[in-house]
């Protein structure tokens, strides 16, 4: 998989420098950029402690960052989904693939499968710019409602993996304006029109909007989503070692559990096969009998931080090159042949 967009191409066509961007009345600032915001509805599988494997939907937000169809979002919204499906302004629905995700600091970044006509992409701002205080207007799907508008301040930044440690590696705004179920994944503009933010979650006590909103920095979307190389594999599932790796009989002592394998990606393309049971194991409910990946693309799973440098290596690669993975299926040990996207 080759860098999403080039640094320099990333400048030429989103115009990163604000110089002599001006304020606007939000009544036509939200006219300009909300045809660059869109619905995203993805549908997925998951176990269920009771029920085995059951699907389940998901709906988010977006904005189009890009004239061939690349749709920013939160990694959330679309991450180890087997569909999904961007609507955009007017109705007009296109299906979409992950291209690239980071559940680590909340991104994904979806491809169109066709552009639609009058497609019209949103500016990219620059975040470090942002400071507490500054007006922000936030647009997305809460609770399903397309296109809905809400304005506040920024009242914080946070460094990562220090607001929020399930997801260490982004770094946040803190916001006043009003997130909802359905937001995620909506961009967050400054009053000159560019998106300096991913909408990604609340804190609530009550379950609503208590003024505690979550945004993730553009700083951040742009490393994870467009400045590294990687792959997106569909490699959903827990790293076992120790005690775990010892009730698995897991050669090697460590590998990767498997949970589920998204629909179209490289894991499913490649036979993996995710769970369909859970277990409760030392306290832990785990997702069981999916397969265990001991190594892929030459690197052996020793422990979580073994996954990216799986990511950057396949991606690393050209696209169709061949890997390997070396597989505990059933007892049995297996070779498993992928190719890079």
């Amino acid at each position: 998989m080759r860098p999403l967009l080039l640094g320099a191409l990333v400048g030429v066509v989103f115009g990163w420098s604000s110089a002599g961007a001006e304020a606007q009345d939000p009544e036509e600032l939200f006219r300009k950029i909300s045809p660059s915001v869109v619905v995203i509805r993805a549908k997925g599988r998951a176990v269920d402690s009771t029920r085995g494997l059951v699907t389940f939907s998901e709906i988010g937000s977006g904005v189009l960052i890009s004239a061939d169809g690349k749709v920013m979002t939160a990694a959330h919204v679309v991450h180890a989904m087997d569909e999904i499906v961007v609507e955009l302004p007017g109705g007009e629905t296109v299906p979409a693939r992950v291209v690239a995700s980071e559940p680590a600091a909340d991104l994904g970044l979806l491809q169109l499968a066709r552009i639609p006509k009058g497609a019209q992409p949103a500016r990219l701002g620059d975040s470090y710019k942002v400071r507490v205080g500054q007006q922000v207007l936030v647009i997305g799907a809460p609770y399903g409602l397309s296109h809905s508008f809400s304005a506040g301040w920024i009242s914080a930044k946070w460094l990562p993996n220090t607001a929020y440690r399930a997801m260490p590696l982004a770094e946040f705004f803190q916001t006043t304006a009003t997130i909802n179920t359905g937001n995620s994944g909506g961009p967050m503009f400054n009053m000159a029109g560019e998106v300096i933010g991913v909408v990604s979650h609340n804190i609530s006590r009550s379950g609503g909007s208590e003024g505690l909103g979550f945004v993730v920095t553009m700083k951040s979307a742009r490393y994870f989503l467009m400045e590294r190389e990687w792959a997106w594999i569909g490699l959903e599932g827990k790293v076992v070692t120790g005690e775990l790796a010892e009730i698995f009989n897991v050669p090697g002592g460590s590998g990767l559990l498997v949970s589920v394998v998204p629909m179209g990606s490289p894991a499913w393309d490649m036979g993996l096969a995710g769970g369909d049971r859970t277990a409760t194991i030392g306290g832990q409910q785990i997702v069981v009998r999916g397969d265990i990946v001991l190594s892929m693309a030459g690197i052996a799973i020793k422990s979580e931080a073994d996954i990216p440098k799986i990511r950057e290596r396949i991606g690393a690669m050209s696209t169709g090159q061949p890997f390997k993975a070396s597989v505990l299926r059933a007892g049995k040990l297996i070779e498993l042949m992928g190719k890079a996207p």
